[in-house]
C-alpha cells in the first residue's frame, strides 16, 4: 500500500548475546566520551545549530524507507553528510542523539541494543565515511563535481561496512553463521547503499547551490536563525511525507526473516510512540506525521543541547565562568 506506518528498522533486543551487547556498549561509550572531549575545541556558535538541524533532518529522513529490489527497503543513514559538514567527532554526537531518541521514544531498536546501534551507525558509519571521503577527495577534489562523487562513495561505504559489522555481531552472538549473515547483509545493503549515496549527492548539491559556505566551512556568518528555521522546515517536509514510506521490511528485518532469526526479537518493555505513531490519533497518517514532527523537534533539542553543554563546559575550563556567555568583570 502507498501509505503505511513507519516500521522499526534498527537492531532489536534479542538478536545479540549479552556478552556482545555489553562489549558494544563499552566501545560506544568510550567513543562518545572521546567525541565529547574532542569537540570542545571545535564547536562554536556556528556548529551547534548545524548539529541540531542535521540531527532533525537525519531523524526525519530515516523515516522515509525507499523500496529496493526483492521486496525489501532501505532508509537514510546520514552519517556521511553529518561527517562532511561537521567532521567525525561532532557527527558521532549527532548520530548518537538520533539513535538514542529513536530507541527511547519510538522503540526503534532495543534498549539493550542502543550500544550496538550507536556503534554501527554512529561510530562505524561515521568514521568509514570520513576515511573514504577524505581519501577520494585527495584524488578528485580538483574536479568540479569531485565533492559529489566523494560524498557518494562515502555514503555507500558507510552503509555497506556498517551492515557487515552488524552481520559480524550476529555471528559472534550465535544468531547466524558468518558465512550466511555476511553475504546476506552485505548483498542487500550494497543496493541500499546506492540509495544512500544518491540521497547524499542530492543533499550536497542542494547545499552547494544554497549554502556553499557550510560545505567550505567559510568564516562568513550568514546567520543561525535562517539556518535553523530552514533546516527544521526541510525536516518537517520530510516528516510530512513519512506515511508514504515503503512498507517492505528493511534490510536487517528482511535478512532476519530469510535466515530465520526474526523470532528472536524481543518487544520493548514499554511503549511511548511505537512504530512512529502518536497514540490517541485515529488517523494513522496524521499520527505518523505528528510523531515525526515531535521526534525531529526533540532530536534537534537533544543535539543542540549537547553542543551547547559541551561549549559551556569548554568555556568554564578556559575562563572559570559559571555560565557560557558571562562577561568577566574588569578591574
Amino acid at each position: 500500500m502507498l501509505f503505511s506506518p513507519v516500521k522499526p528498522m534498527h537492531v532489536p533486543d534479542g538478536f545479540l548475546s549479552v556478552t556482545v551487547t555489553i562489549v558494544l556498549w563499552v566501545i560506544s561509550l568510550v567513543v562518545i566520551a572521546m567525541a565529547l572531549r574532542r569537540v570542545k575545541s571545535q564547536l562554536g556558535d556556528r556548529e551547534i545549530p548545524i548539529m541540531g538541524v542535521l540531527a532533525a533532518a537525519i531523524f526525519a529522513g530515516q523515516m522515509l524507507n525507499f523500496s529496493v529490489s526483492g521486496g525489501t527497503s532501505g532508509h537514510l543513514l546520514g552519517a556521511a553528510i553529518a561527517t562532511i559538514l561537521l567532521g567525525p567527532w561532532a557527527a558521532v554526537l549527532v548520530m548518537t542523539s538520533v539513535v538514542s531518541v529513536q530507541a527511547l521514544l519510538f522503540q526503534d531498536g532495543g534498549l539493550l541494543a542502543i550500544g550496538a546501534n550507536i556503534l554501527n551507525m554512529g561510530v562505524i558509519g561515521v568514521f568509514v565515511s570520513h576515511a573514504v571521503y577524505q581519501s577520494v577527495q585527495k584524488i578528485i577534489s580538483k574536479y568540479e563535481r569531485g565533492r559529489l562523487l566523494s560524498g557518494f562513495f562515502a555514503a555507500w561505504s558507510s552503509i555497506f561496512i556498517a551492515s557487515l559489522a552488524c552481520a559480524l555481531e550476529l555471528s559472534l552472538s550465535g544468531t547466524s553463521p558468518a558465512n550466511i549473515a555476511l553475504p546476506a547483509m552485505g548483498g542487500i545493503h550494497a543496493l541500499i547503499g546506492i540509495g544512500e549515496g544518491l540521497i547524499t549527492v542530492g543533499a550536497l548539491a542542494f547545499l552547494s547551490a544554497t549554502r556553499k559556505d557550510l560545505l567550505e566551512k567559510s568564516s562568513i556568518d550568514k546567520g543561525n536563525r535562517g539556518l535553523i528555521v530552514g533546516g527544521l522546515a526541510i525536516a518537517a517536509i520530510l516528516a510530512f511525507f513519512s506515511p508514504m514510506a515503503s512498507s517492505h521490511p528493511d534490510g536487517l528485518e528482511w535478512v532476519a526473516e530469510q535466515i530465520g532469526f526474526l523470532g528472536l526479537a524481543r518487544d520493548s518493555v514499554y511503549h511511548i510512540m511505537p512504530d512512529y505513531v502518536v497514540p490517541g490519533i485515529t488517523d494513522t497518517n496524521l499520527a505518523t506525521i505528528a510523531a515525526g514532527i515531535l521526534g525531529l523537534l526533540i532530536v534537534f533539542g537533544v543535539a543542540f543541547g549537547i553542543g551547547r553543554l559541551v561549549k559551556n563546559s569548554s568555556l568554564r575550563e578556559k575562563t572559570g565562568q559559571p555560565l557560557a556567555g558571562t562577561v568577566p568583570t574588569q578591574d
